[in-house]
């Protein structure tokens, strides 16, 4: 996976949001204002996703890949590496389990949160994460 090919990705996951918060390298997808992925544009060996603490660890310990994230809370971040052994397929469900997780866990109010997942049942997406 390239950087542009994780940015597709992304913004293939419905109402997800792009922006450059922290710098003009640095790229943050958001669903529910809330972010789930970010990534550098120029040196994209890595990306972060949010993850399930208990969930997290277990990677972790499964993928020498999968390093605490550096730049943010390295209980429920984690950082994948995209030069490694891992497949498209689970560096994609990393960032669609993240997507999620943000919105099950973090989206508020409530109302939104519930607005973003009749949204997904109407467009067909699958809430279902592997």
């Amino acid at each position: 996976m390239d950087v542009t090919e994780f940015r597709d990705y992304c913004l293939s996951l419905p109402l997800v949001e792009e922006s450059t918060p922290f710098d003009e390298t640095t790229l943050v997808y958001k669903i529910g204002g809330r972010m789930f992925a970010y990534a550098g544009m120029y040196d994209f060996r890595r990306f972060a996703v949010k993850c399930d603490p208990d969930e997290a660890e277990e990677l972790r310990a499964m993928y020498p890949e999968v390093l605490p994230a550096y730049h943010s809370s390295k209980r429920h971040w984690n950082d994948i590496y995209t030069d490694g052994g891992l497949t498209e397929e689970f560096l994609r469900r990393q960032i669609r389990n993240s997507y999620m997780l943000v919105i099950r866990e973090n989206v508020t109010p409530k109302s939104l949160k519930t607005e973003i997942l009749e949204h997904l049942e109407r467009c067909g997406f699958s809430a279902r994460t592997d």
